[in-house]
């Protein structure tokens, strides 16, 4: 049978992380309010409650899970060879909407599905889901909708989809912003906006100017005898152009 409880209570708050960390370490289903959307959350080193989650969401395991992480520092402890552009980003927008894909820890004992060997990370901006990390640490998260179904913004809406699949609902309200986070990959030489959500690619630019894979080629450098005969191909001897040019260089 499944709860809810209404965060807006101080009493009913603490009762209902009490019962959603239970449920959480039993493997089951927890329904939590986040700064973009409502997710649904389980353990993140629990294999078959991930698996569950994603029967839950009728998604297959070729579509990995994200993790919410209660800090910062927890970054390290699930990722290695985090860059320098990486810790950038997060520095600026954690907590918050901006969800960074990079490589997993190899020695650390989970199955979110097929991500390659990599894990998207978020550190989320509301106080019910960063209290119930705090006591649970890493949560498997998806966003509370099945199938094609809009992602639910209030624990109504969540309940609705997922009825009693879910152990425990938590009631922080409608979210204020109601767009999904914006993914990054940093987990390659180059970053890469894998979808733009609640922060806008703008700014994570402002941060991190350069090293973006889509950066536009950079123009190459001049050779010395172009640059002492300008408009003439290099290896190029005489007074005329070399044939079928009209002066200038075409490349």
């Amino acid at each position: 049978m499944s709860r809810t409880f209404d965060c807006a209570v101080p009493r009913q708050r603490e009762r209902g992380l009490a019962a959603a960390e239970t449920a959480i370490r039993r493997g089951q289903l927890v329904a939590v309010p986040t700064d973009t959307l409502y997710g649904v959350a389980v353990d993140a080193f629990a294999p078959e409650a991930v698996a569950d989650l994603r029967a839950a969401k009728d998604r297959g395991p070729d579509m990995p899970t994200p993790v919410l992480v209660p800090d910062v520092p927890t970054l390290d402890g699930l990722a290695t060879g985090v860059t320098g552009a990486a810790r950038e980003l997060v520095e600026a927008f954690w907590p918050g909407g901006l969800t960074v894909v990079v490589r997993a820890q190899p020695t650390l004992s989970w199955d979110l599905g097929g991500s390659d060997g990599t894990v998207a990370l978020r550190m989320p901006l509301h106080p019910v889901a960063l209290e119930l990390l705090a006591r649970t640490g890493p949560l498997a998260t998806s966003s509370a909708s099945v199938g094609t179904e809009p992602v639910a913004t209030t624990a109504e809406a969540a309940e609705a989809m997922f009825g009693s699949a879910v152990t425990v609902y938590l009631d922080g309200g409608a979210v204020a912003s109601a767009a999904a986070s914006t993914f990054v990959d940093c987990s390659g030489e180059a970053l890469r906006v894998v979808r733009e959500g609640a922060v806008a690619v703008a700014l994570l630019r402002e941060v991190v100017p350069t090293g973006w894979a889509d950066d536009p080629e950079p123009e190459p450098e001049p050779r010395p005898d172009t640059e002492a005969a300008p408009g003439w191909a290099a290896g190029s001897a005489g007074g005329s152009p070399p044939a079928g040019r009209e002066g200038a260089p075409t490349a």
